[in-house]
């Protein structure tokens, strides 16, 4: 034992030359900073510059705070958030069988905001922050915030059928828009395309819309109009006024096309396979081409057209977006009552918290309206195991379109219908 501690003495003595001129920490020292140990890892230069550098006097937090420039809500790009009379607002009304409807109104300080529910000035909206529930005079609640651009776009004014959001973010990813493109659109309908677009291609890009249809053009640009206007209002930022509206009939403007250039095409109108010839000169090579046809048939049609006309033209793809909906709701037993209610009265000895009735139709779950605001306290949440039905809709949306790709090459011979 004394030969392994004189040992041991001779190892822990003298300078530390044997670890590279490092004093070596014995057990009993205190443990190292972080700081210490990449100080000791470095060359004796590095190490000091190491130590300046942690010398350096430390600001408080509190004074760096203060110290640091101060950005504005505008300057640092965050939204504004009161309601303003002129925007739009959009109220969720809870109904029967837990549906919502929705109801899209414009502001204004005289106006009053009718549901099924009762009445709701729009005094009482101006100036409260979204998505805060209010009362209508029949006591009911509502839910009130800014509607999204897919909302928008469904509860907006309508002509002839417009191309449905699901649609449109596929067509989006087929023509691979960046900001700053250049879109021509055949078919400004009631202009929910051409919504898409302008904020697709962003304040430097360009969409050039034509409708043959006078009603159309002037439907589109006042849904266009409207948007922008309660943009404006409610974000304190300007919309992109970047769509030309074009009242002519596509075909016959093969004039205006020859001194455009498009990075993409979209055409949404009954017979694309017309107006191809019009406007594939404009497209620039390997771009997209995007057609929103109702029938396969129309599909069929558009290809043979293509092939007969040998236009440079490719069909990569032919899709039609579908969506599954799907019921989560607690399971139902015989009483009525959910399975959460009955678990929580067999496991918790005490009175129960107020009850609430779930009506079960087919698979929607309606809580009793009387005891709704009940249901949602945070007393009556519990987090214990409560089985669950998990099951496609018995409502599914139905079909809308079929999506064609068409990629344009760049022929060996070139050759014309």
């Amino acid at each position: 034992m004394r030969v392994w501690r004189g040992l041991w003495r001779a190892v822990s003595s003298g300078d530390g030359a044997a670890h590279g001129g490092r004093p070596r920490r014995r057990a009993w020292e205190t443990s190292l900073s972080p700081l210490e140990r990449v100080r000791r890892l470095l060359p004796p230069e590095e190490a000091a510059a190491v130590g300046r550098c942690a010398a350096a006097p430390q600001v408080p937090p509190e004074e760096e705070e203060a110290t640091a420039p101060q950005v504005s809500l505008e300057e640092a790009g965050a939204r504004p958030g009161p309601f303003r009379a002129g925007e739009l607002a959009l109220a969720e009304v809870r109904r029967k069988y837990n549906a919502t409807l929705k109801l899209l109104c414009r502001l204004a300080a005289g106006s009053v905001l009718a549901s099924p529910r009762g009445l709701l000035p729009h005094c009482d909206i101006i100036g409260q922050l979204p998505g805060q529930m209010l009362r209508t005079s029949a006591g009911a609640p509502l839910l009130l915030r800014r509607p999204s651009l897919e909302e928008y776009v469904l509860l907006m004014p309508r002509g002839p059928t417009i191309a449905y959001p699901k649609d449109i973010s596929a067509i989006l990813m087929m023509m691979d828009i960046h900001p700053g493109d250049t879109v021509l659109e055949t078919g400004s309908g009631s202009g929910a395309m051409s919504l898409f677009l302008s904020r697709a291609v962003g304040p430097k890009g360009r969409v050039i819309s034509y409708e043959i249809r006078d009603d159309h053009h002037n439907l589109a640009k006042k849904n266009y109009r409207h948007w922008r206007t309660a943009w404006e209002i409610g974000h304190m930022e300007e919309w992109p006024d970047n769509v030309d509206f074009i009242l002519k009939d596509i075909s016959t403007a093969a004039a205006d096309m020859k001194s455009v250039t498009v990075d993409a095409i979209v055409l949404d109108m009954l017979n694309p396979q017309s107006a191809l010839p019009v406007v594939h000169p404009s497209l620039k090579q390997g771009g997209v081409c995007a057609v929103y046809l109702a029938n396969i048939t129309q599909v069929i049609d558009l290809l043979d057209r293509i092939r007969t006309c040998k236009l440079p033209f490719l069909c990569e793809t032919i899709i039609e977006v579908t969506y599954r909906n799907w019921s989560v709701l607690p399971a139902k037993i015989k009483n009525c009552k959910s399975s959460q209610m009955v678990e929580n009265q067999e496991n918790i000895e005490e009175p129960p918290q107020k009850e609430y009735e779930e009506i079960h139709i087919q698979d929607q779950a309606v809580l009793k309206e009387s005891e709704y605001n009940e249901s949602l306290s945070d007393d009556a949440e519990t987090y214990c195991s409560v089985p669950y039905v998990a099951r496609p809709s018995y409502w599914q949306d139905g079909h809308s379109a079929f999506l064609t790709k068409l990629r344009k090459f760049r022929p060996l011979l070139s050759s014309c219908c």
